[in-house]
């Protein structure tokens, strides 16, 4: 059995998907990029931190909608179009978790991303008890 997981507080999705899945206790949420939910636009364009920080909030908003939060993300995976951001990427990211308690995260540069932007967030999270 499996729940979807759809918030104005994020952006849409620009495919067949969702935003989330909850299935099996866990929170699938969907790459996030730096689209602004209201209007569809990117957000910090050329800007690899303000990218980072509009898709963190996405994926704590969807967290959130799904009963789950940032706190309870067990994996995260990073896609960069250039891993020379992956320092202004990561101090934005840090931001966001603790790193005592951090989850497992994958980091790599992709040849693209969509709508060209710099970079793309996913999650799996618990949901809370």
């Amino acid at each position: 059995m499996k729940k979807v997981i759809r918030t104005d507080a994020a952006p849409a999705p620009v495919g067949p998907y969702n935003q989330a899945i909850v299935a099996q206790g866990l929170v699938f949420v969907a790459g996030q990029i730096s689209l602004d939910p209201q209007t569809g636009e990117i957000v910090g364009a050329g800007d690899v931190a303000a990218q980072t920080e509009r898709a963190m909030t996405s994926l704590k908003a969807i967290l959130e909608a799904a009963g789950s939060s940032l706190n309870d993300v067990v994996k995260t995976m990073v896609c960069l179009k250039d891993m020379n951001d992956f320092a202004a990427m990561n101090a934005v990211y840090a931001k966001y978790f603790d790193e005592a308690t951090a989850p497992a995260r994958v980091c790599v540069e992709v040849a693209r991303l969509p709508k060209d932007v710099l970079v793309e967030i996913d999650c799996v999270a618990t949901l809370k008890d």
